[in-house]
């Protein structure tokens, strides 16, 4: 598999850095590393939802409960789970930290991700939900740092897009 174990590593340590404790998590080829290394961590509580929107009532169930969380999920999951996310979330003012895999963009080669990669970032703006890319090694741990620290100050979702030049090894 082309995925980068050592780029999934820097993620992983990065949102532990924050002090996430909590990951929920739908399999997905590109999370493949970060979800196995959350769920051999005996410091990182694991929640394998069924549907990407579970995720959003966990995370909410983990803030109110004083525990920092993050959602792993594809674009297509990102898609699905806008009802939560504006329902709850928004609506409630829950900080909510999303780390999608941006499935479709530039050099995807399944043509079933491509619809989704289109419409991920405009759906992110609709939604004013801030978000940044992360495509290099060197910014993972700032820009997780960074969009944590804005999630729990603006009491808000705040995405980061786990791009294929971060996380494939071509």
């Amino acid at each position: 598999m082309p995925i980068s174990v050592q780029n999934s590593r820097l993620v992983y340590d990065a949102l532990k850095a924050c002090n996430i404790r909590l990951l929920s998590a739908l399999p997905e080829t590109w999370l493949v590393y970060l979800i196995r290394l959350a769920e051999e961590d005996p410091e990182m509580t694991l929640v394998r939802v069924a549907r990407e929107e579970e995720g959003v009532g966990i995370a909410a169930g983990a803030y109110l409960a004083g525990v920092k969380s993050a959602l792993l999920i594809q674009n297509h999951g990102f898609l699905a789970s806008i009802n939560g996310i504006v329902s709850l979330a928004q609506l409630y003012r829950i900080p909510l930290l999303l780390l999608i895999s941006y499935r479709g963009e530039f050099g995807e080669r399944d043509p079933w991700q491509t619809e989704g990669g289109g419409v991920t970032e405009p759906l992110l703006q609709a939604l004013r939900i801030p978000y940044a890319r992360l495509d290099s090694p060197d910014q993972v741990e700032h820009r997780i740092r960074k969009a944590q620290a804005l999630s729990e100050s603006a009491l808000k979702p705040v995405a980061l897009l786990l791009c294929r030049d971060l996380l494939w090894e071509e």
